[in-house]
C-alpha cells in the first residue's frame, strides 16, 4: 500500500465548482401520448455533487463505510449516479454485477465478493428474499423506491436533504474502489480489484487519447461506461434502451437521443454500432453532432465501421479500444486507419487490428501456454510477426482477482515490483508495433497438423455477400481436433444452401491457412455474450456442432 491519496469522486467535486449549472445526466422519463416525443430528467454537477453528498452521509448513518463491500443493484438513473459517487465518497467499495448473466451465476459472483451491504430496486431484494444464503454475509439493507416485505432502510431514510458538504475520505491510491464482475464470457465471471488509482488513470488515458473536452455529450450504451463521464467533465445521456439487449435496440430511439441532445461521443458495443448504422444507412440519415464513437466489447469489423461512418461527417472517427474487464484502454485504432489500409490485410488473414499500445501501457506477446506462470522472463517473448499470448502492465491494468486464486494463478505473472496481466488473447506485432487481434486463446483450433486461429480463418468467409458472420470451432479430442466452420446466414441476402456450401468449400481451398477446414454448418444465430451482444461463444458452438456432427 501506498501512502498517496486519491479519492475518484474528487473529479465530480471540481466538476461541481468548474461548470455547476451543467447538466451531468440527464435520462428519459416518459413519453407524449400523442405527439410520442420523449421528456426528460435531470441532475446538474452541482446537484449531482450534492445530492451524492446527502447520500453519503445517509450512508454513514446507516453503517455504510470505508471498505464496506456494498451490492449495488440499480437500473440506470439518477439515483444510480449518486449512489455510486456516494460509495466512492465514503469510501466503500460497490459491487457490480451483470444482471443479465442468470440469476445462478449472479448469486454466485455476489456470494464470493462477500458483500455487508446490499443497496438495490425492489426485484433485486425480492431476489435476496428468495435465496438468503448467497447474503448471509449481508448486515445493511437498503431499497431504492418501494419496499415491500422485507427489513432494512428505504431511499427516504438514507437522502435526508442538508447544505453541509461531505468531506472525501482520503482513500489511498491502492485501496479498493470496486469490484467489477467480468461477463464468464470463457469462463467462471471473476470479481476483478478496481483501486482508486486504476480508475483515476482510465480516466487520464481516455482523456487523453480522445481528446474528450469539458462540456461535450456522450450517449453512453453500456451503464458501466457513463459512470465516466461525470469525471470527465461530460454530460451523460441515458439511452431509452434495455442496456441488457444492445443488438436488438430500437434504432429510432438511439438516433432520437443523438439529435435532441446534439450528443458528440457514444459508446457502443460493435452489435448495437452495426444494427443503428444499418438503419440510419437505409433511411440516409445523418448526424452532424457526432464527432467521436468509441465501439468495443468485440472486435468490430471493417463492414460495421464502414457502414456507421455514412451517417458522420468528413472529421468524426470510430475508435475501436482493445482491452477487458481487467485491463482497459490497452490499446486503439480509429475507423481511418482501419479503412484506408488494416480493413485489406483483415480480409487476407492478418488478423483484426487493433492499433497500438497506449501511453499507460506496457504490451508484449508470449509463447502460447495453458498453464500458469509464475516469474516473467525474457525467454517467454515471441519474436516480431510471430502470433504469442498478449500480455500487457501499467497503470491501467488490474493487479487482483478477489478471492479467486486458481484466476490470480492463471491470469497473473509476477515480474519483480509489477504484475504482468494475461489477457487471454492471442495476436501479434508488426513493423509499425501494430497488434493484430488473432482470436482468444481457449478459442484456438489445434489439429493433428496445425493450430488454426479464429479471426484469421474467418475472415475469408465474412466477406461473402450472404454471410453474416462465421465461426471456427473444433470438435474431438483435445489436440486432435477436427475443425468446423460454423455459418450465420444474412437475413435479407437469400441463396440455395447447396450452391452456398460448395462456394465456401472453395473459399476455404484457396488459402493455407483455411484448406484444412472442409466441414461447414448453418447456425439460425449465433449465441453471444449477456454484456455487449457482441462476443460469439464458441464454446457453446463447438458443443452444438459435436451434437450436429
Amino acid at each position: 500500500m501506498t501512502n498517496k491519496y486519491i479519492n475518484i469522486a474528487k473529479y465530480l467535486k471540481e466538476m461541481a465548482e468548474i461548470q455547476p449549472y451543467t447538466k451531468a445526466i440527464v435520462v428519459p422519463v416518459s413519453r407524449d401520448i400523442s405527439s410520442g416525443r420523449i421528456t426528460y430528467s435531470h441532475l446538474t454537477f452541482k446537484q449531482l455533487d450534492q445530492e451524492s453528498d446527502c447520500i453519503a452521509a445517509g450512508l454513514n448513518r446507516a453503517g455504510i463505510e470505508r471498505g464496506t463491500k456494498t451490492i449495488l443493484m440499480v437500473k440506470p438513473s439518477l439515483i444510480l449516479f449518486s449512489l455510486t459517487f456516494a460509495l466512492f465518497k465514503t469510501g466503500a467499495v460497490p459491487v457490480l454485477v451483470d444482471p443479465g448473466m442468470g440469476i445462478k451465476r449472479m448469486l454466485s459472483c455476489l456470494k464470493q465478493s462477500d458483500p455487508e451491504a446490499f443497496i438495490g430496486i425492489p426485484v433485486a431484494h425480492a431476489l435476496r428474499t428468495l435465496f438468503p444464503k448467497y447474503f448471509s454475509s449481508v448486515k445493511t439493507f437498503i431499497t431504492i423506491g418501494k419496499r415491500w416485505f422485507w427489513g432494512g432502510l428505504t431511499t427516504k431514510d438514507i437522502l435526508k436533504i442538508t447544505k453541509k458538504p461531505y468531506s472525501l475520505v482520503e482513500t489511498k491510491e491502492d485501496e479498493i474502489a470496486a469490484i467489477l464482475f467480468t461477463t464468464g464470457s470463457t469462463g467462471p465471471a471473476k470479481g476483478v480489484v478496481y483501486t482508486h488509482k486504476i480508475f483515476d488513470s482510465q480516466i487520464k488515458q481516455l482523456k487523453s487519447q480522445y481528446n474528450i473536452m469539458q462540456g461535450e455529450i456522450d450517449l453512453p450504451t453500456f451503464p458501466l461506461f457513463a459512470l465516466f463521464d461525470p469525471a470527465l467533465g461530460m454530460t451523460a445521456i441515458i439511452p431509452d434502451m434495455d442496456p441488457t439487449k444492445p443488438a436488438k435496440v430500437n434504432p429510432e430511439k438511439i438516433i432520437e437521443a443523438i439529435i435532441n441532445h446534439g450528443v458528440t461521443n457514444m459508446f457502443a458495443s460493435p452489435a448495437l454500432l452495426d444494427r443503428v448504422g444499418k438503419y440510419g444507412k437505409n433511411n440516409n440519415l445523418k448526424l452532424p453532432s457526432l464527432k467521436r464513437i468509441v465501439s468495443a466489447g468485440a472486435p468490430v469489423s471493417p463492414k460495421v465501421i464502414e457502414t456507421f461512418t455514412s451517417m458522420l461527417t468528413e472529421d468524426a472517427l470510430i475508435h475501436t479500444p482493445y482491452g477487458a474487464t481487467e485491463a482497459l484502454p490497452v490499446s486503439s485504432i480509429d475507423s481511418n486507419e482501419i479503412i484506408l489500409e488494416t480493413k485489406l490485410l483483415s480480409e487476407m488473414g492478418y488478423g483484426n487490428c487493433v492499433g497500438r499500445a497506449l501511453d499507460m501501457t506496457c504490451l508484449k506477446l508470449i509463447k502460447i501456454s495453458d498453464e500458469p506462470i509464475e516469474k516473467f522472463s525474457q525467454t517467454l517473448l515471441v519474436s516480431k510477426g510471430e502470433i504469442g499470448e498478449i500480455i500487457v502492465s501499467g497503470d491501467v491494468v488490474t493487479k487482483a482477482y478477489y478471492k479467486n486464486d486458481t484466476a490470480q494463478k492463471l491470469s497473473k505473472i509476477e515480474d519483480n515490483n509489477k504484475i504482468w496481466h494475461r489477457m487471454g488473447d492471442l495476436g501479434w506485432m508488426d513493423t509499425n508495433n501494430r497488434i493484430w487481434f488473432c482470436g482468444r486463446k481457449n478459442h484456438r483450433v489445434i489439429t493433428k497438423d496445425v493450430t488454426l486461429y479464429t479471426i484469421p480463418c474467418e475472415s475469408f468467409f465474412n466477406q461473402h455477400p450472404c454471410i453474416e458472420r462465421s465461426a471456427l470451432v473444433g470438435i474431438g479430442p483435445k489436440n486432435d481436433k477436427t475443425p468446423v466452420m460454423c455459418i450465420e446466414l444474412s437475413k435479407t441476402i437469400k441463396k440455395n444452401r447447396k450452391i452456398l456450401l460448395r462456394e465456401l468449400r472453395d473459399i476455404a481451398k484457396e488459402d493455407d491457412m483455411t484448406k484444412d477446414i472442409k466441414l461447414f454448418l448453418f447456425h439460425k444465430c449465433f449465441p453471444v455474450d449477456i454484456r455487449h451482444n457482441s462476443k460469439i461463444f464458441r464454446e457453446h458452438l463447438a458443443i452444438w456442432a459435436e451434437k450436429k456432427i
